[in-house]
């Protein structure tokens, strides 16, 4: 009808409510590598992350699911998220919007924070690593807050934390039991998990004393 005001696209509640998220989220340029996991047919393909956010991220992969495909993505340093497929960048390339609560993306946050000052906290360039680490090799196990033990191998240590090459792979943030030293997941990356011990004091033990209290007993 003639004389009535037509409704702007742009004055849609949703339309106006999904603009507002994308300004809330800025992505940051990461460059990381991933995997994408697709739960409904159990398909697992290596990836690119090229930037993240709170609320997704952009990939670049070989295998481009469809639009609306619910997927797991796991990126080295930040972890597990569960999300869907919501947009093409380009060839090879697709957006993935995030189904986390709050508190996930209030700690992924953080740790794009982290991300973007690493040079100020760290030493050799990768996040939340802050001390030299020893190539070492041997067997060991970490004990979860519900009494799970998983059989591990020791990747890498230092004074400050140790990589564990492992299938499962615990939330972010979560303490575990290593052997006899209390640590937290402090990343994910393709082989398993990085591990931070923590209260260990000023005087923290040599690499020789963590390789002794994280591995397992030999069974004869």
């Amino acid at each position: 009808m003639q004389g009535q005001p037509m409704v702007k696209r742009s004055d849609d509640p949703v339309v106006a409510r999904a603009r507002a998220e994308r300004r809330r989220f800025r992505r940051v340029q990461v460059d990381l590598p991933g995997r994408l996991f697709l739960p409904g047919t159990s398909r697992e393909e290596p990836c690119k992350v090229i930037d993240l956010s709170p609320g997704g991220a952009s990939v670049d992969c070989k295998f481009r699911p469809e639009a609306n495909t619910p997927v797991i993505l796991y990126v080295e340093g930040f972890g597990r998220f569960e999300g869907s497929v919501v947009r093409g960048d380009g060839a090879g390339s697709f957006g993935v919007r995030f189904a986390g609560t709050p508190l996930k993306r209030e700690k992924t946050a953080e740790q794009l924070m982290l991300f973007m000052n690493r040079d100020l906290v760290e030493d050799d360039g990768s996040v939340m690593r802050r001390h030299d680490r020893t190539q070492s090799k041997g067997v060991s196990q970490f004990t979860r807050t519900d009494g799970t033990v998983t059989k591990c191998e020791v990747l890498d240590l230092s004074p400050g934390g140790v990589s564990l090459k492992t299938m499962l792979r615990p939330p972010l943030g979560e303490f575990v039991l290593v052997g006899k030293l209390a640590g937290r997941i402090a990343r994910h990356h393709e082989n398993g998990i990085g591990i931070e011990f923590i209260g260990l004091g000023r005087d923290k033990p040599t690499a020789d004393q963590i390789h002794t209290s994280i591995s397992s007993p030999r069974t004869t």
